[in-house]
């Protein structure tokens, strides 16, 4: 019998790591409403098994948080996790700005804690960046880089900083690209354009961004330092979020 996988949370990230994770495991996801369990049920197609009673992870040995960005939400749904885990059960959570002290210290269990850091669409993207508190223990940390390699995918060990390496690197390079767009008024498809045919990379800096949310960049954005641009906030305040929303700096 396949070892059993939690997933808290329904999301985009969530629902691709049940995906990725349904062949080496069992994995039963927790929705937190009836309305979030029937969409997650669609994204799904039976990969998983989802509940919305979080008692039904007590089984799971591994447990991933994916749920949003936000200290208070992932410190109370870890108090909640405390009653229901048994006590040598690993925790992780998917975040990519919050401390990782600080989640791990709120989780009641900071030995057994660690963060993973996935990527969208979790199935294609190979890297995982894997962060630990000073208290993880060595067979934490054995236990998450078994875990990742059991996905497929290569796991990387980086500091417990906000944004970890990729966002660090990257949302400064993504909010430049929308300066660029705002002072010089070219079109975002030809910022993206020349991105993916003049360095080689898949997608466009201004494609991406709606790709990610423009609500998720500006978070990413404030939790790193970097000065998030007028036209983000503009777009947000519009209620052009990208392309969960239908729109953003494109149409979709």
């Amino acid at each position: 019998m396949a070892e059993s996988l939690g997933i808290a949370g329904s999301g985009a990230i969530a629902c691709g790591l049940a995906r990725a994770a349904s062949g080496p495991y069992d994995v039963v996801l927790w929705a937190r409403s009836n309305g979030s369990a029937e969409r997650a049920c669609e994204r799904l197609e039976e990969t998983a098994t989802v509940v919305t009673e979080l008692a039904d992870l007590g089984n799971c040995r591994i447990v991933v948080e994916a749920i949003a960005e936000e200290a208070p939400a992932k410190h109370a749904l870890y108090g909640r996790l405390t009653e229901v885990l048994a006590d040598d059960a690993l925790v992780a959570t998917t975040t990519s700005s919050l401390s990782v002290a600080d989640l791990a210290a709120a989780s009641g269990r900071p030995e057994r804690f660690g963060a993973l850091h996935v990527f969208n669409p979790v199935e294609k993207m190979k890297l995982v960046e894997l962060s630990f508190p000073d208290q993880a223990s060595t067979e934490t940390r054995r236990r998450f880089h078994d875990f990742c390699e059991s996905l497929g995918k290569t796991a990387v060990e980086v500091p417990d900083a906000a944004g970890f390496v990729v966002n660090r690197l990257l949302f400064p390079y993504l909010f430049d690209a929308v300066r660029l767009l705002e002072r010089n008024g070219i079109e975002p498809a030809a910022i993206d354009t020349c991105m993916q045919l003049g360095a080689g990379h898949p997608m466009g800096p201004l494609a991406l961004l709606d790709f990610v949310g423009l609500d998720v960049a500006a978070a990413i954005g404030e939790s790193i330092g970097a000065q998030v641009p007028d036209r983000v906030r503009q777009l947000i305040a519009e209620g052009r979020l990208g392309r969960k929303a239908g729109a953003g700096f494109y149409e979709y």
